[in-house]
């Protein structure tokens, strides 16, 4: 499958598991509003999303997805099968231990993550939900071995899927669950709670025919034997080798979201909901550009390495930052110019106030500024993974949480939470360029001719986006327009669509032909 077909496949999954995710983030705002009680449910959530995004996609996806495929090109399936089932039954028994001392520490988590909740009233139920979710964890963790495995065959259309499982389950929550819950006497967020761990129950079950199609199911090896020689694989050492400086260097950037949530926690109740609503909307784009094409280039980066091939490894890079360029730069000026009616017809109904939308707005229009850094560091970083160099993101990693810390100290007291979304797209944009400098300074990345030309181009055309999106922001009321939701939904799409012809309108007119560069 060719890396276009590659990208689009995960693109257009991606897209299916970010509407579901909207439509699953709206309907809770609109169950719920901004309080302690949705700020407690944030904070449990999170506890489980870090440690999975620290351990599962974060440093073992880094180290294991290269050695994989490594193992693959230069010993055979036969030693790659090995490898698998090894790591597998490392992984399941690590998480086993994970998860119990999860649920018995969850008080200790919540503490460390939002102490803020004490004073606001929320920190029981947070205690409370942190235990119900945080088998999570486990379950996205045999996810993450699974994506790995089918991405590495060439295969990605049901991890890219997976996700939207999990925003049906806790969609069926809210709709369905919570008014159960109400009726008994019962908190009704805790009902979305028991969706987010039926989610991650379906999540793991959709691998499980994929991987027998291709005969990679992992074999888990039960018993103490079994265990100690997993652990005793040569590859599985190789692994833990190289994740102990990819945990560091993913550490980093939980770090930062575990201090934001401690700071935010303590700005008032809905202060954590806020910036959680904001940041749904950003990764929209973040999962759609960023998220999808380092899925599909990890791989190729790695194999690219394998074989020697210095050149192809550079246009990839190549490739994928011309795509980010494209598709990004035109994002973050709509998150900056087009906040307030993007969040009005996203969130603006039921227990959704006004305020909620304009503290939501600020922290998306902070997250706004730094969008191109977010979605580049997801291209730019797999280029060092592929080289098997954790080290130098980590460096990297580490100057820029302190500079985030820095940032935080200025903006927090002027902007409240919408500061703490400025200071992370502010550190990201330095974030990226410094990882852009250090693939160019090893010699594996050497930006290919045009990129002048292309720039001003890409420029040109957003800047003609971004007036007709100014306009329409100030030309209609968007919270009035809360009693014609069928008005406000259509004017929005209204105004993207003319906003997508515009833009690749002018690009097309300024000579920029488009499927040739796809096709690249």
């Amino acid at each position: 499958m060719s890396l276009l077909k590659s990208a689009s496949v995960v693109s257009l999954l991606t897209l299916a598991s970010r509407i579901t995710g909207l439509v699953r983030e709206q309907l809770f705002a609109s169950a719920f509003g901004a309080s302690a009680t949705t700020d407690a449910f944030q904070v449990a959530f999170r506890i489980p999303n870090l440690l999975r995004r620290l351990f599962a996609e974060g440093a073992f996806s880094q180290a294991f997805v290269p050695i994989l495929g490594e193992t693959r090109v230069k010993q055979g399936d036969e030693a790659t099968h090995s490898l698998i089932n090894a790591v597998a039954t490392v992984l399941f028994w690590v998480l086993l231990v994970v998860s119990a001392l999860g649920v018995i520490g969850a008080p200790a988590l919540v503490w460390l993550m939002a102490s803020g909740l004490q004073e606001s009233g929320g920190f029981d139920t947070a205690v409370l939900m942190t235990r119900w979710m945080f088998p999570y964890i486990g379950f996205m963790s045999l996810v993450a071995l699974s994506a790995g495995i089918l991405n590495t065959w060439g295969h990605f259309a049901v991890p890219a899927a997976t996700p939207v499982l999990l925003n049906l389950s806790v969609i069926t929550a809210t709709v369905l669950m919570a008014p159960l819950f109400q009726r008994w006497g019962f908190d009704p967020v805790l009902a979305v709670a028991i969706g987010v761990l039926i989610g991650g129950v379906l999540q793991l079950a959709i691998q499980v025919p994929a991987l027998r199609r291709r005969g990679v199911l992992p074999r888990i090896g039960f018993g103490w034997g079994a265990l100690v020689a997993a652990w005793h694989h040569d590859g599985v050492r190789r692994i833990l080798r190289q994740m102990a400086p990819a945990l560091l260097g993913v550490s980093v950037a939980q770090v930062s979201l575990l201090v934001n949530t401690q700071i935010a926690s303590h700005l008032g109740a809905g202060a954590v909901s806020w910036l959680t609503f904001a940041d749904r909307l950003m990764e929209f784009p973040t999962a759609m550009l960023g998220v999808a094409l380092g899925v599909v280039l990890l791989p190729q980066l790695s194999k690219a390495q394998a074989s020697g091939d210095v050149q192809r490894f550079s246009s990839l890079l190549d490739w994928g930052l011309r795509l980010v360029v494209l598709l990004a730069l035109p994002s973050a000026l709509a998150l900056l110019l087009f906040a307030k009616p993007l969040v009005a017809v996203l969130y603006h109904y039921g227990a959704f106030t006004d305020a909620d939308v304009a503290q939501t707005v600020r922290a998306l229009m902070g997250y706004g500024v730094g969008l191109l850094g977010l979605v580049s560091i997801k291209i730019l970083a797999p280029g060092f993974y592929a080289a098997q160099d954790i080290r130098t993101p980590v460096r990297i990693g580490i100057a820029v949480l302190v500079l985030t810390q820095v940032l935080n100290v200025f903006f927090v007291p002027m902007f409240q939470q919408a500061g703490l979304a400025l200071s992370i797209g502010l550190a990201s944009l330095v974030n990226a360029l410094w990882l852009l400098r250090g693939l160019k300074k090893a010699g594996r990345y050497a930006p290919e001719p045009g990129w002048w030309l292309f720039g001003a181009r890409v420029v040109l055309a957003t800047a003609i986006l971004g007036a007709g999106m100014a306009w329409a922001n100030a030309h209609f009321d968007w919270l009035a327009l809360r009693a014609e939701p069928f008005l406000r939904i259509g004017l929005l799409a209204g105004c993207l669509v003319a906003a997508a012809v515009a833009y690749f309108g002018v690009l097309a007119l300024t000579g920029l032909k488009l499927r040739q560069m796809l096709r690249r």
